[in-house]
C-alpha cells in the first residue's frame, strides 16, 4: 500500500541522520521504512483516538529497537542526534495525521535507545 497523506510524502524522513555521515545510509533507510510502514498501518487502520496511536507508534518503536544493532555493526549508534531525529520524525507522523496532541515521549515509549 502507498502512502496517500499528501504531507508525509513531501517529508524528507531523518534529513538529519542522512546529512550526517557517522549514520550509514543503508541502515538509515531502513528507519524510514520502518516509518512509511507506521504511516501505511495509520492509514489502514485509522486509529480512532490515542490510545490507537500509541499502539501502532509502539510497534513501530519496537522495529527501531531491532535496528540498533545494525547501526553497531556499522560502527554507529543511535545516539543523542539520531534519537531528536526519529522522535520528531514520528511526531511529524502524529500530527499529519490528526493527532497534534499526541506526546512524543508516549509515542516512543518502548525505546531502548
Amino acid at each position: 500500500m502507498a502512502v496517500t497523506n499528501g504531507q508525509v510524502g513531501e517529508h524528507a524522513f531523518l534529513r538529519g541522520m542522512y546529512a550526517d555521515g557517522y549514520y550509514p545510509d543503508h541502515v538509515v533507510d531502513r528507519g524510514r521504512v520502518i516509518l512509511l510502514g507506521l504511516c501505511e498501518r495509520i492509514e489502514a487502520e485509522r486509529p480512532a483516538d490515542l490510545a490507537a496511536l500509541y499502539v501502532l507508534t509502539h510497534a513501530a518503536t519496537e522495529e527501531f529497537n531491532a535496528l540498533q544493532d545494525a547501526f553497531w555493526e556499522a560502527d554507529s549508534d543511535i545516539e543523542t542526534v539520531a534519537r531528536e531525529e526519529i522522535a520528531e520524525d514520528f511526531w511529524f507522523v502524529a500530527s499529519a495525521y490528526g493527532f497534534a496532541d499526541a506526546d512524543v515521549e508516549e509515542l516512543i515509549a518502548p525505546r531502548d535507545w
